[in-house]
């Protein structure tokens, strides 16, 4: 997502009693514990939220240029859906036996130790969460200025600037106030599943059309080489990035033994299927050249007399 999507829990909890907590981390009588409210369909909402973001609007262009044909982009498409499947599961697994918020740092802590569950978290800290946010922030501000420079190439400073600007301004709120924040969010996300829906509902009547040039020999200069396939799955999974957001806060979640696995198994092949229609709507609209060409592909989906609608594909 744009804004700050995961408020997560990263080891920062008061115990009462240690001999107790040591004894079952996971269900220590001195520990204070989150108040469980977030039922299935807030789970869904929360797997599904963070996931559909701005790199399902970047990364076709990028998965197409390494697979070469429209069939090899969605068939990476389709198998990233089906490796971070296999990876929910298996947090799953580990979300109702360690039932603490924290995600990833907590499972680390809880098996290999502090030293490198605090390596983890510096990581985090310091590249991952930083460097995630930059690329979110960059494509953004790609989408926002796009429709005030039809025709020619966007300034790479304006970009720049735009992205800055948005880091600062969420910061602020998220410094002034959470609910603030978290409302926005929600806003955001329903953008984003209304921008999704519009897109496969264009792609739909362009096929109904006859609009089916893209599937013409569409494993024609299919790649098949080991290095390209890499590349383009990690464009893919990029936009998947988020499926493990709900183990952040386990511990908010009502049965999570039962509606965590149930969740994961709801949300990943709700949000794999509408990818895998986005890009259909993509190739229905656009030629393989003409996708490859826009770096901003939603835009290029847009018919021109409404520039301003292409701002909502930033989010």
């Amino acid at each position: 997502g744009v804004v700050w999507t995961e408020f997560e829990v990263i080891g920062l909890r008061e115990t009462v009693d240690s001999s107790s907590s040591a004894a079952d981390p996971s269900e220590g009588m001195g520990t204070l514990r989150l108040k469980r409210e977030v039922g299935l369909i807030s789970a869904v909402s929360l797997i599904a939220g963070t996931m559909i973001g701005s790199g399902i609007f970047m990364s076709p262009e990028w998965v197409l240029y390494h697979m070469g044909s429209p069939a090899g982009s969605l068939i990476i498409w389709a198998a990233c859906g089906l490796l971070v499947m296999f990876g929910a599961l298996s947090y799953a697994e580990l979300g109702t036996i360690i039932k603490e918020s924290g995600g990833d740092y907590i499972y680390i802590l809880r098996n290999f130790g502090s030293l490198p569950a605090f390596l983890f978290a510096y990581t985090s800290i310091i590249v991952v969460r930083p460097a995630s946010m930059a690329g979110v922030s960059l494509s953004f501000a790609k989408y926002a200025v796009a429709p005030f420079y039809q025709g020619c190439s966007t300034p790479e400073v304006v970009v720049k600037c735009t992205a800055a600007s948005c880091i600062l301004l969420l910061t602020i709120i998220n410094c002034l106030n959470v609910r603030l924040a978290t409302a926005i969010m929600n806003i955001f996300t329903a953008a984003k599943l209304l921008v999704l829906l519009v897109i496969v509902i264009g792609g739909v009547v362009l096929l109904i059309n006859g609009h089916t040039q893209s599937f013409q020999d569409a494993f024609q200069n299919t790649t098949t080489g080991i290095g390209p396939v890499g590349v383009a799955f990690y464009q893919g999974l990029w936009s998947y990035d988020g499926w493990n957001n709900l183990n952040f806060v386990t511990e908010e979640l009502k049965k999570p033994e039962v509606n965590l696995p149930r969740a994961m198994m709801i949300a990943i092949p709700l949000v794999t299927c509408l990818y895998l229609l986005v890009n259909v709507s993509y190739f229905a609209a656009l030629t393989p050249a003409e996708l490859l060409s826009s770096g901003a592909v939603a835009c290029g989906h847009v018919p021109p007399p409404s520039p301003f609608f292409s701002l909502p594909f930033s989010l």
